[in-house]
């Protein structure tokens, strides 16, 4: 009788939609605000517009957000400040983009 011998390669939290990830919600909410920039056009500061396109880098930010906001435990600790901390830096980059939405 032959054992086989199986490998489990986990993979990342980051593609795992159902389980928690902080990493995929900052992942998310800084790649959101990166875009909404370019779109805006923001190297060229003369040449600022909107751009509708920005719509779905909001989209993009809140889902960030909500997914940091997943991870948030009931129990005060130093972790859950941690997540509060990340929660309110990703509402500062999803006021940004709604600012740079509204400025067409």
């Amino acid at each position: 009788m032959a054992s086989r011998v199986v490998s489990v390669h986990p993979g990342l939290t980051i593609f795992r939609l159902r389980q928690k990830s902080l990493v995929r919600g900052i992942v998310l909410s800084l790649a959101a605000f990166a875009a909404s920039l370019l779109l805006a056009g923001f190297p060229h500061m003369n040449d600022l517009r909107g751009s509708s396109w920005q719509i779905l880098s909001l989209l993009a930010a809140a889902w960030g957000m909500a997914e940091t906001g997943r991870c948030i435990r009931g129990k005060w600790s130093l972790y859950h400040a941690g997540v509060l901390i990340l929660l309110y830096s990703e509402l500062m980059v999803l006021a940004m983009i709604v600012f740079l939405v509204a400025y067409h």
